[in-house]
């Protein structure tokens, strides 16, 4: 098996057990090979997750090769850049060696990081809860070897443009914004709706149906998503359902 197949056939299913997976993709592996693949990182990388069909593919390389550029762009790759990235994905020891040969190629490699960012904004863009919850991990992959540098700002705001997040998901994911129980009296639960507070009932009302889709964990659960992500989108559902409840009786609905 040559290195591409090698690579996206161990890292194929480290999106999908315990947090990021364990499942191995060697299926995937024999077609990414017959597909000849060249041994070079770059937008071929992306395009061959997305050719195969499998988000778990695309998730996992794009994590891995961004993670690695950014913690390159600032210089050296140090340990604690490493040792945040391996604990913030929590990736499982039988995969561990195809990821770090794939974090090692994307480091040393000159070609660019976006078009891994936009592929990965491309294949979740019907839910941006993952996609913030990656840049703020991204965000603690930067801060692991001290205060952000005006490199990794470049960097991270590139990610964003390229996820289409907006600007309240780069302070949350800046911040490492803990999302607010519907309780707590700073709760805004238009913000979290997505809504103005002058915005019809109608309009409430449906704002609502659509992020309880886009979150719902066994909806996300049929489309290939992360555990580690499904995870986190029970949380969101609650908080959701939170504002919710929170208009409905405030207006008497």
């Amino acid at each position: 098996m040559g290195f591409w197949g090698k690579i996206i056939g161990g890292i194929a299913g480290f999106a999908t057990g315990g947090p990021l997976g364990a499942v191995l993709g060697a299926a995937a592996g024999h077609a990414a090979d017959a597909g000849g693949l060249r041994r070079r990182l770059g937008p071929d990388a992306a395009s061959l997750a997305s050719m195969l069909g499998s988000k778990e593919q695309l998730f996992a390389i794009c994590v891995v090769v961004l993670s690695a550029k950014l913690a390159k762009c600032d210089g050296p790759v140090v340990r604690a850049e490493i040792d945040a990235f391996k604990r913030l994905f929590r990736i499982p020891p039988q995969n561990m060696k195809d990821v770090a040969r794939l974090f090692d190629e994307a480091r040393d490699s000159a070609d660019e990081f976006e078009p891994f960012a936009d592929r990965l904004g491309q294949a979740f863009a019907d839910n941006r809860t993952i996609l913030e919850d990656v840049l703020a991990a991204l965000f603690q992959i930067a801060r692991a070897d001290g205060p952000l540098t005006r490199g990794e700002v470049r960097f991270l705001q590139r990610v964003q443009t390229g996820f289409g997040l907006d600007a309240r998901s780069w302070e949350r994911a800046r911040d490492g914004q803990a999302r607010m129980d519907g309780g707590q009296p700073g709760f805004d639960p238009y913000a979290v709706l997505g809504i103005p507070a002058n915005a019809s009932d109608e309009d409430v009302r449906a704002a609502w149906k659509r992020l309880m889709r886009e979150n719902h964990p066994d909806a996300l659960a049929s489309r290939g998503v992360p555990a580690e992500f499904i995870q986190r989108a029970t949380g969101k559902v609650a908080e959701i359902n939170a504002a919710w409840d929170r208009i409905k009786r405030d207006r008497k609905l």
